[in-house]
């Protein structure tokens, strides 16, 4: 087999020293670390076309038997820690050849690429081959475990009774894929690799087949990361100096928004229940609520309210849709709610205890424990924007 590795030999040694051409082509240079002293290994991506993210090293058979192929390809092979890693190149299509299937049971092979080192290992030879490691025949067969300075390239299923005279195998189901890719220190690892291993680094990224993924110390996130919808509790005040603020006492407010960079998206829906303090005539300035994030201009947003029917005093019953003040006021504050009539005609009031659509039921009751209101209060009130905020 010619195969060969770009680790150091003295030119007295029998094997020779390292050549030009084992330096031009062998995947020298820092690979993605695995640890302090150890590099991550597997076959390097590329492709000729560009369509395939690993082409190197793949097993594959194009003929009936029992003999398969190696593609060309370079990798890198771990070895121990003390060792180091082993970069190692195949320039030409390798045959290998499996043995005949176990008479009565399938049978599962690995296939690797495979670096002897006698100085690390005491195996008494320096070199990169490429191995059949022959897995044992059962019911339920598995494959081997992985020899030490191994890459694992296949597994392959011999089915029971296989051999060249009865067909050899079909290579489309029998093959299993193990590649897995490395690349340069820095460099984005493909999903090649899989997604079953842990960052060596925080900064480190990664390809998940969709996006891409970056290493924080402490497990793999979307990178950039996706924002998401957050909830906040915003307050209900009033914007009269001296006037009481509202108080929910049944009703209910809730908040939502979301922050992408300098943008902010936020909602925010008040229910305004039996005994809330919402004031009443006079009594209360105009409402606004707060905002998740302070705003860094005024800008407009959008205002829309649905009240229960029952009051008599024209505004009953419907939507009624208006705008908003995004404002930097009161620690970021969306006010001055303005809204149509029930005509659609707009309104120059904004809205507050009384005008132009307070709560409905009859102010001297509503809010009161122990009373009975004359009509249930059944209004609530949206608000949702768009704005920008400090970095």
């Amino acid at each position: 087999m010619n195969i060969r590795s770009a680790w150091l030999l003295n030119t007295t040694d029998a094997g020779g020293g390292q050549s030009r051409t084992d330096t031009r082509l062998a995947p020298l240079g820092a690979m993605t670390p695995g640890g302090a002293m150890t590099s991550l290994d597997g076959v390097l991506p590329g492709s000729a076309n560009g369509t395939t993210t690993v082409s190197g090293l793949r097993v594959y058979g194009d003929t009936a038997g029992l003999s398969a192929k190696v593609a060309p390809g370079r990798a890198v092979v771990q070895g121990s820690e003390a060792a180091g890693a082993y970069p190692v190149y195949v320039p030409e299509v390798t045959s290998i050849t499996f043995a005949d299937g176990d008479p009565g049971n399938p049978r599962v092979d690995l296939v690797v690429l495979r670096v002897y080192d006698n100085d690390q290992d005491g195996l008494g030879q320096t070199a990169a081959t490429i191995e059949i490691v022959p897995g044992r025949a059962g019911a339920s067969p598995s494959a081997p475990p992985v020899p030490a300075g191994s890459l694992p390239l296949a597994k392959v299923t011999i089915p029971a009774g296989a051999s060249a005279g009865t067909g050899g195998l079909d290579w489309k189901s029998a093959v299993e894929d193990l590649r897995r890719a490395t690349v340069a220190v820095g460099g984005i690892v493909p999903l090649a690799r899989g997604v079953a291993f842990g960052g060596a680094y925080p900064g480190q990224y990664r390809d998940n087949g969709s996006g891409l993924e970056r290493w924080n110390g402490k497990e793999w996130r979307p990178y950039p990361e996706q924002p998401v919808w957050k909830d906040y509790t915003p307050q209900w005040r009033s914007g009269r100096n001296g006037a009481e603020h509202p108080m929910l006492r049944g009703g209910s407010i809730e908040g939502r928004y979301v922050k992408m960079g300098p943008v902010v998206h936020f909602r925010v829906f008040l229910r305004i229940g039996s005994f809330d303090n919402w004031g009443g005539p006079g009594a209360n300035g105009n409402w606004y609520v707060t905002l998740p994030v302070l705003p860094a201009r005024s800008s407009t947003g959008h205002f829309r309210a649905r009240l229960g029917a029952g009051s008599g005093n024209g505004n009953d019953g419907g939507y009624f849709h208006g705008a908003c003040e995004i404002s930097p006021e009161s620690g970021g504050s969306a006010r001055n709610w303005t809204t149509t009539k029930s005509s659609g005609a707009p309104t120059s009031a904004w809205v507050d205890g009384d005008d132009p659509m307070p709560p409905l039921g009859a102010a001297g009751q509503v809010g009161m424990p122990g009373t009975k209101p004359v009509d249930l209060p059944s209004n609530w009130y949206e608000l949702w924007g768009t704005y920008e905020v400090t970095a």
